[in-house]
């Protein structure tokens, strides 16, 4: 919030990114990423990608209780599964993701910690 009292949106600005043409929608990557299972928490952001033609996918992916997963085999999944233009160029597994007061996933901290 500023000086004058309005409130300014600086997130969410970035969601969608441009693979190929296509546009990719985190929010989709994501709930195809759930629906794997194994994941509790998962994240989706853009990362410069000069071989496909702009931009790809990275997941920042909190596993589930007990389950194992690896980077490899996610990619590995996404490939199967999803779009070729959707389907994830790098995973991170984390222990948590950063989330403000409200819930959301801060996703610019994903972003900076990607560059």
């Amino acid at each position: 919030m500023d000086e004058r009292g309005d409130l300014r949106i600086t997130d969410r600005i970035k969601d969608m990114f441009i693979t190929g043409g296509f546009n990719c929608y985190p929010a989709e990557i994501e709930s195809q990423l759930y629906a794997r299972g194994g994941i509790a928490q998962a994240a989706v952001i853009a990362i410069p990608d000069e071989e496909r033609l702009g931009e790809a996918g990275k997941a920042f992916i909190v596993p589930a209780p007990g389950a194992q997963l690896t980077p490899a085999a996610v990619v590995t999944w996404c490939r199967e599964q999803m779009a070729n233009y959707t389907f994830l160029r790098a995973v991170e597994i984390v222990d948590a993701l950063p989330m403000n007061a409200s819930g959301k996933v801060m996703k610019y901290v994903l972003r900076e910690r990607s560059r």
